[in-house]
């Protein structure tokens, strides 16, 4: 819409003309490319060669070059292990970690796992990747007297939990690959070998969760759902530390809480959804 203003001396400006005269002033093409190109790549699963890049943005080759030679020196970008292709890092996500819609993410979260904590009886915990590891940044204690909880800040082991397989295993190759560069050990960490971490992964976006007996605690079943991004690559997973009560009292089943997780972490999704 065009907007007329008159001055003091009866001069009128056209804010429109302005506005596109600041846009020519201050123009920096260099951050242009720079912006296009993780643009790009950020609605790439698999990530681009340096031709598809320069052909989708119709740019030539040299300044491409130049400018994903920047993008990986500053860790923005990260090269695929034959050295062809180019795919966004971890970079953005953390930065993107430190911004207010991180707190969002756990508004939304929090009355979601309650409802779900009182329903199934169990406790449950909200974790997102954190330089080489995990960071639970929710948690919900069930309303019984007996339960499992992880506490609120505490960092969780990439390698050998439901959780982290779950991370690992809704990412893409390049940045599983720069996870696993980045992790360093838990206290306690049960090793794995890579090609069976593969395995472990392949298995978990198929059956799309994850559920198995925990690797710290006896008796516990880690139930661990992801929350996908717009690119289907996990932001955060949500886990629930199963205890199967063996007294009289007729508790939620291991089946019961794992549908009520689907639904929670469903249901997480659509609002946010709808919040963007």
């Amino acid at each position: 819409m065009r907007q007329t203003m008159r001055t003091a001396h009866g001069t009128s400006l056209t804010m429109e003309a302005e506005d596109r005269d600041d846009d020519d002033r201050y123009r920096a093409p260099a951050l242009d490319k720079g912006l296009d190109i993780l643009e790009l790549l950020a609605e790439q699963k698999e990530g681009l060669t340096r031709a598809e890049i320069t052909k989708l943005l119709g740019r030539n080759a040299s300044e491409m070059y130049r400018m994903l030679q920047r993008l990986v020196a500053r860790q923005y970008v990260v090269r695929s292990a034959a050295g062809d292709r180019y795919s966004l890092s971890l970079k953005l996500y953390a930065l993107a970690h430190r911004h207010p819609p991180m707190n969002r993410l756990i508004s939304e979260a929090l009355p979601l796992m309650q409802r779900f904590a009182d329903v199934a009886e169990q406790s449950c915990h909200l974790v997102v990747y954190d330089r080489g590891n995990l960071l639970v940044i929710a948690q919900v204690d069930g309303p019984g007297t007996w339960g499992m909880s992880v506490r609120l800040g505490s960092r969780v082991g990439l390698i050998d939990t439901g959780s982290g397989r779950v991370m690992l295993a809704f990412q893409s190759i390049e940045q599983r690959q720069q996870m696993l560069a980045e992790h360093t050990k838990v206290k306690g960490e049960v090793t794995i070998d890579r090609d069976a971490l593969e395995q472990v992964c392949e298995r978990i976006r198929t059956a799309g969760f994850s559920q198995k007996d925990s690797q710290q605690i006896f008796g516990v079943t880690d139930v661990t759902f992801p929350i996908l991004g717009p690119s289907g690559q996990a932001i955060a997973v949500l886990t629930c530390p199963y205890l199967r009560r063996i007294d009289e009292y007729a508790a939620p089943t291991l089946e019961a809480a794992t549908a009520l997780l689907r639904e929670t972490v469903q249901a997480l999704s659509m609002s946010r959804e709808r919040a963007a």
